[in-house]
């Protein structure tokens, strides 16, 4: 008995990924769509992202999609005696399975399975470290959860945080009533609307201060809490997997010429984001819709780097952004370090002849130099040179206007520092506002 009980726990995380793929897709795939097997392969990632070990992955190719368990009896059976033999405890389809298709699958290969949508939000909720981002995992978590009423490990939810997707059959199974469910959701949105008005009003006393604010978005792991850390001198956590960083960070940047800006490192996105994740994580996102400038980081070092451009495009235009995404956004190739001599050259030329992109590698520094000089330039566009006189007693004037503008001619005689400052019409109306002049 203790023998079989501690094979079972053994088995726990032990995992099989299922990528399936209509034939006909596959056979008229178009260049800028993902291969199945780099489908496959991200997948894999998200698996691995939560500890669990891949033993086995496969590209599953359909004729047809099958109502009651998405793939054919054909390759249900074969799947079965796979997962039989390799003692595999979870099954990650990586695609939308229905309620049924879940309840029918996991009959029939006797294991938990999950889909592409509940392993990304168990990521999520396993990383959610800050009050807002627990609430928006656990409300996009609960409408995920109302259509199913999944069963929960509450064991592996205590090791690794998350909202228990990865339960499976043995365990007792919890019974969740969708009535408490609803009124749990009404309360989270009610809790992320105070969450919104929040930040609102830092953005509003950002507004006042104020300084721009420059967003990093991106694939996730595509380098940008790396690049973050690089310019900022921080340590958030930057690691090779997907999804290292959930919960924005905010830091103050000193550009070039003395310049500060508040640099915003974002939550990465991905491929097919589930929907409840975007409408919950909105709030977080609106970082991203109220920026002065977007950074567009992308990982060019990827075989399918094209694509993660174009779902990345595909979100901001959800939020709103289309205009910023055809003529507003910075964007940063990093890890060309890694990328061979010749296929290297022929980006940096590329990258020439485009005043919106810098070639970077946020591990070894290199473009980083140039592309904050870049942001500061984009910035610029909005400042113009204006003359002012300030009485020299009026020390807070001054300092002001070197923290909020770029000082580039200054001359003091006995009474007065007269200034050419660089700065925005918003800026100078505040000045004016702020601080009486002679005159």
């Amino acid at each position: 008995m203790a023998t079989a009980q501690h094979e079972n726990t053994s088995s726990v995380g032990r995992c099989l990924v299922v990528h399936p793929v209509l034939k006909s897709a596959a056979a008229s795939r178009n260049d800028d769509a993902r291969s199945p097997e780099m489908r496959l392969e991200e997948a894999c990632g998200l698996a691995r992202a939560i500890a669990l070990d891949v033993v086995a992955s496969e590209v599953v190719r359909l004729s047809s999609w099958k109502p009651g368990t998405l793939v054919g009896s054909g390759a249900v059976e074969r799947l079965a005696a796979l997962i039989e033999a390799e003692n595999i405890s979870v099954t990650v389809v990586d695609a939308t399975v229905t309620p049924v298709q879940q309840r029918n699958l996991e009959r029939d290969l006797k294991c938990k399975v999950i889909d592409r949508t509940g392993l990304i939000l168990e990521i999520f909720g396993a990383r959610a470290r800050t009050y807002e981002g627990s609430l928006q995992v656990e409300l996009a978590a609960l409408t995920y959860q109302r259509s199913r009423l999944v069963r929960s490990w509450t064991h592996l939810e205590r090791q690794r945080g998350g909202f228990g997707f990865l339960g499976g059959p043995g365990e007792s199974q919890l019974e969740l009533d969708r009535r408490l469910i609803t009124d749990r959701i009404v309360h989270l949105k009610r809790d992320l609307e105070t969450v919104k008005r929040t930040r609102a009003l830092h953005r509003d006393a950002r507004k006042r201060v104020p300084y721009p604010v420059v967003a990093l978005v991106g694939y996730t792991n595509a380098g940008k809490s790396t690049l973050f850390n690089r310019v900022t001198k921080s340590d958030v956590v930057a690691a090779d997997m997907l999804f290292a960083t959930l919960d924005p960070t905010m830091r103050r940047l000193t550009l070039p010429s003395g310049r500060t800006v508040i640099l915003s490192d974002t939550v990465g996105f991905v491929s097919e984001l589930p929907t409840p994740l975007v409408a919950a994580f909105r709030a977080t996102l609106e970082e991203v819709t109220s920026a002065n400038l977007i950074v567009h980081v992308r990982d060019v070092h990827h075989p399918e780097t094209d694509a993660q451009k174009n779902d990345v495009h595909g979100v901001l235009n959800e939020l709103g952004l289309g205009e910023v995404v055809e003529h507003g956004m910075l964007e940063a190739l990093n890890k060309i370090d890694l990328l061979p001599d010749e296929q290297r050259t022929v980006l940096e030329n590329q990258a020439q002849r485009n005043p919106n992109v810098m070639p970077i590698s946020a591990v070894t520094g290199e473009g980083c130099d140039a592309l904050l000089a870049l942001i500061e330039a984009r910035l610029a566009t909005d400042r113009k040179v204006v003359h002012l006189d300030v009485p020299l007693t009026d020390g807070a004037a001054i300092a002001w206007l070197y923290s909020h503008g770029e000082v580039v001619e200054r001359e003091d005689d006995e009474a007065h520092a007269h200034v050419e400052v660089r700065m925005s019409d918003a800026d100078l109306g505040r000045f004016k506002g702020s601080f009486a002049l002679p005159g």
